[in-house]
């Protein structure tokens, strides 16, 4: 017989907060490859508006370990799906800008496997929203201002950084 666990009230609205907001993620991908650039600004914003809103729920009670995982997995989608795009777009014509949004989707990524391999070896590692913000922030205001040079390079930045301070909080630990 299979039992199915109760899930937490509120699971349906974070769920659907958090594939709405992948689905617009996507959408700005498709406009970015386009050539558009307020549209996916937009588009992108209001996707990290709603992933960060599903993820702080799914974290904060109105979710389940599902949930959680559908955030982490949502952020990098999130990320390959518009940092990738920008990459892929500029790479001829500003070779710099495409290098910045490579080297914010690796960093984001390393930062993600670092959290998650931390937590895997029973080391507390903080996940933090106002990260993922920031970053999305930036990566749509980019896109929005005609600054995309200076946006992937300061998400990419922001998540360097990221990586760095899990990195430490591991050691900190593993020496205590």
């Amino acid at each position: 017989m299979v039992r199915f666990q109760r899930q937490p009230p509120g699971t349906a609205i974070t769920r659907a907060s958090l594939l709405v907001g992948g689905g617009l993620a996507g959408v700005a991908a498709w406009r970015i490859v386009a050539g558009e650039r307020v549209g996916p600004a937009l588009l992108a914003g209001v996707g990290a508006t709603l992933l960060l809103v599903g993820s702080h729920r799914a974290n904060h009670g109105a979710g389940g370990p599902v949930d959680r995982m559908l955030g982490e997995l949502l952020d990098r989608a999130w990320d390959g799906l518009v940092l990738a795009p920008i990459a892929w777009v500029t790479r001829v014509d500003e070779p710099g800008i495409a290098l910045g949004a490579l080297v914010a989707i690796c960093a984001s990524f390393l930062s993600s496997y670092v959290r998650a391999r931390g937590a895997a070896l029973r080391y507390s590692v903080e996940e933090s929203h106002v990260t993922r913000g920031v970053r999305y922030a930036l990566v749509a205001a980019g896109l929005a201002f005609d600054a995309l040079g200076v946006a992937v390079w300061s998400a990419a930045v922001v998540s360097v950084l990221a990586v760095l301070v899990r990195i430490s909080q591991v050691a900190k630990e593993e020496r205590a």
